[in-house]
């Protein structure tokens, strides 16, 4: 590795230190389905987002609440004490594009119709509003 590229990773991994997140990887459904329960809680407060997560009727909503849950316990592990009401925000959140798994389904006449089985990763940070 050369020397700037050294220096370029020790930076980002200094910029990470001060910041409060969690990351979910390979979630078996498609990033758009993620997408629209993401939209729901991006800017929230996350004892609003946990609420609003809890009583949403789409599935993805069980796998961003446990990652909510997550980045609010590595907050809560990295400054060592516990989050007060309204004091923590959801600042980022976004979901990317995972593998693609690529199947076949038998169609009539011996054709074969391509099934594309999408999954996702999903990146949630959290902070306070001075914290921006």
């Amino acid at each position: 590795m050369g020397a700037r590229k050294k220096i370029a990773a020790e930076k980002r991994k200094e910029a990470l230190k001060t910041q409060y997140f969690a990351k979910m990887r390979n979630v078996p459904s498609s990033p758009r389905k993620m997408r629209y329960v993401v939209d729901m809680i991006r800017g929230m407060e996350v004892n609003r987002a946990l609420g609003t997560l809890k009583f949403s009727s789409k599935a993805a909503s069980v796998n961003v609440e446990k990652l909510l849950r997550s980045a609010i316990a590595n907050w809560e592990q990295k400054n060592e004490r516990k989050a007060e009401d309204g004091e923590l925000f959801v600042t980022k959140i976004y979901v990317d594009c995972g593998a693609t798994l690529k199947r076949m389904r038998p169609a009539p006449q011996g054709r074969g119709y391509r099934i594309r089985k999408r999954s996702n990763h999903v990146t949630l940070f959290v902070g306070t509003k001075t914290n921006d």
